[in-house]
């Protein structure tokens, strides 16, 4: 009776766990272009600013949001030269989500290296969406 009884409770916590979640499918289908604005680093908010300081040493990507405007950010960690620059690769929209995808540029063999360490990211700012963000 202990058994049936054990075996019971354990269904029934699995049953509640796995109904408050739910599965998101996203499909890139037809994608069109977003309209964005890279941001600098002195028109950052300060929680913006505050959030690349504590992140800044490995790479990371994050969303920041306020009313009207969504910031999609992607860090790339500690460089040990600067010179470095980021591409945006694509930035658009399909039904089920909106898709983020940049590159890291190297610093040309022109340019004079700094041997001071960098930590590039970039920061562009859309119009608020409710579609999740897929970084590439």
């Amino acid at each position: 009776m202990k058994e049936i009884s054990r075996i019971l409770l354990t269904a029934a916590v699995l049953v509640f766990c796995l109904a408050g979640c739910r599965v998101i499918r996203v499909e890139e289908g037809n994608k069109q272009d977003l309209e964005y604005e890279v941001v600098q680093e002195e028109a950052l908010p300060r929680e913006i600013k505050e959030l690349i300081q504590q992140k800044k040493e490995n790479e990371f990507q994050m969303v920041y949001q306020n009313e009207e405007f969504l910031y999609l950010i992607k860090g790339y960690g500690r460089q040990m030269t600067g010179g470095y620059s980021i591409r945006i690769e694509e930035l658009s929209v399909s039904e089920t989500a909106v898709f983020f995808s940049t590159r890291l540029m190297g610093p040309s063999q022109e340019e004079k290296k700094s041997s001071e360490p960098s930590y590039p990211y970039i920061v562009v700012k859309i119009s608020y969406r409710e579609e999740p963000v897929q970084f590439q």
